[in-house]
Order: structure tokens, then C-alpha cells, then sequence
């Protein structure tokens, strides 16, 4: 029998149900694969932001050069360093989306080395586009105003220049870690207090799934597992149906615990109602048969939500 994993493929993206809520309440970027939101999506005012940041930087770091110039006796001339300095913002706003893309994929990685590589990664990728793109830069800009530049490219101005790079990388990457920390926060907030009431004794127990401003109704008899899915928790249901939802897996065992869904492994959970069979595997993992003959796999460490159900 085919593994639960086969019987369809994971939907990465927001179905058409899910995309009629503005886009400040996405808790993943849309754009390219879901890193980047671009321009004119939900990253407009964080992107327009760096660029105003650099801009300012940039233009104080040249008034400061023309006036340090002064003091020691020179003219003070704006120009010459107001150039330079600007073709430095040039390369850094368009090379900044490497910052956004590699800290989103560091959220949904786990694994603190493999972290740490993606960061490594992106810096480099962003100070050798940085570096190599200020060098042309200067050496067009200044030759076309007839002021001189001469760039040496020696390990100690790479070094220099990389230090620069580092600070700039952690500036921005730290402001998208936090804007989309912020924008989770706010989500998670968002669903709780979007999920209605309980219903009194003795009701019936619906389980509400969040669909932009209204809620959808399914019966917990309806489930087959809950799956994680980055960002997102996707339902599938008896019928082939399945919904994607925001949240964490975490969020949504708690809230299913009372219905006999427990967690059998770490990116799912499995209604054990609908178990027919467990079939010990290899180092303590299982397998268990549902009702609709699908195999869901199960992991050791979670063997103890099924112990109620070994014979």
C-alpha cells in the first residue's frame, strides 16, 4: 500500500480558498517560492526602508568625508565622496533580496549548522556582488567625471571592505528576522482569537479551520492526520478533501488532543480512531494501517501515543 506521503502532493503554496486576506497577514512571504514578496507585496515598506536607511548612511558618510577633508586643510568638496558613497547604495538595494531569501529559508530550517551555512553563504554571495559591483561602479562614475580611482583589489582591502559587508548583512538580515517574528507574533494572535467558542455540554464538537475572515466547519470524525507544512498545518480529510492552514503543528495538538488525534510523528498527527492496524518497523518505528487502507508512518519517539491501541 502507497505511504500516506504519496496519496497526493504537498501543496506548497496558498490555495485560491486561503488568498483574499490582505497580504500583511501572511505569515510566509509570497513571491518566489514563498521567500520573497517583492517589491509591491507585503515586503514594500521593510525593502523601501533598507534602501532609505543606506541612502542616509551613505549620504552622512560623505558630508563627514568633505568635512574631515576641511579640517586638515582641503577644500570642501561633497561631490567626489557623495559619489563614491552612492555607488555603494547602487549595489547594496538591489543585492539585498539575498538577505530576505536566505534568513526566510533559515526560519524553516531547523538544524543550527545548517543555519549557520545558509548565513555564510548569503554573505559572501552579498559582499563579492557588493565588492565587485562598487569597483565597476567607481571606476565608470569616476572616469566619466574625471575624478580618480583606483580600487586594489589586495586581501586587506577585501578584508576592509568584508567587514563592512558584515555589519550591513547583519543589520538587514536581523530586521527581516525580526519583521517576519513580528508578523507571526501577530498571526498567531490572529487565529486564536479568530477560532469561535467551544459549544456547551452535550453539543456537538466541530474543529474550526481559519479561511481569511471566515471559518470553515468540519466534524473531528472527518480527519485522517494533520501534517506540517513550514508555516502552515494542512487537514486531510476522509473524503480526498484537504485544507491549509496557518499555524503550528504544536498549536494544533493541543487543540485536537480531546479527539483522539495524537501525534505519531514529528511532522504529523493521525486520528486514532481511524486505525486499523500497527505493524512494528525497524528500530521502533511503526506503521499504522488506517481505515481508508493508507499507511501512515510512525516514529519511535512517539510510540507511547499508540500504546492504548497495541493489542
Amino acid at each position: 500500500m502507497p505511504d500516506v506521503n504519496n496519496e497526493q502532493e504537498r501543496r506548497r503554496v496558498e490555495p485560491v480558498w486561503d488568498q483574499s486576506h490582505p497580504a500583511r497577514d501572511e505569515t510566509s512571504a509570497r513571491g518566489i517560492r514563498g521567500k520573497l514578496r517583492g517589491l509591491f507585496g507585503g515586503d514594500r515598506v521593510l525593502y523601501c526602508a533598507v534602501a532609505a536607511v543606506a541612502i542616509a548612511i551613505g549620504v552622512v558618510s560623505a558630508l563627514s568625508i568633505a568635512q574631515e577633508a576641511a579640517w586638515h586643510g582641503a577644500a570642501y568638496e561633497v561631490r567626489p565622496p557623495l559619489l563614491l558613497e552612492m555607488s555603494s547604495v547602487i549595489v547594496i538595494v538591489p543585492a539585498a533580496p539575498i538577505l530576505f531569501v536566505a534568513v526566510r529559508r533559515m526560519r524553516r530550517t531547523s538544524g543550527g549548522l545548517l543555519r549557520l551555512a545558509l548565513a555564510a553563504a548569503a554573505i559572501v554571495a552579498f559582499s563579492t556582488l557588493h565588492i565587485a559591483g562598487v569597483a565597476g561602479f567607481r571606476k565608470v562614475l569616476t572616469y566619466l567625471v574625471g575624478v580618480p580611482y583606483d580600487f586594489r583589489f589586495s586581501a586587506s582591502a577585501l578584508i576592509y571592505e568584508f567587514r563592512k559587508d558584515l555589519v550591513t548583512c547583519l543589520i538587514i538580515g536581523g530586521s527581516v528576522w525580526l519583521t517576519d517574528s513580528r508578523r507571526e507574533t501577530q498571526q498567531s494572535r490572529l487565529v486564536i482569537t479568530a477560532v469561535p467558542p467551544d459549544p456547551p455540554p452535550g453539543a456537538s464538537h466541530p474543529v474550526w479551520l481559519r479561511d481569511g475572515s471566515t471559518h470553515i466547519r468540519i466534524e473531528p470524525s472527518e480527519i485522517l492526520w494533520v501534517s506540517s507544512a513550514g508555516n502552515y498545518v494542512e487537514y486531510s480529510l476522509i473524503d480526498g478533501r484537504s485544507h491549509l492552514v496557518r499555524g503550528t503543528l504544536a498549536a494544533e495538538e493541543g487543540r485536537l488532543a480531546g479527539f483522539n488525534i495524537a501525534r505519531v510523528h514529528r511532522t504529523r498527527l493521525v486520528n486514532l480512531a481511524r486505525v486499523n492496524g500497527l505493524r512494528p518497523g525497524q528500530n521502533g518505528d511503526f506503521e499504522l494501517t488506517l481505515d481508508t487502507g493508507q499507511i501512515v508512518p510512525g516514529s519511535r519517539r512517539y510510540r507511547d501515543a499508540v500504546a492504548s491501541i497495541v493489542v
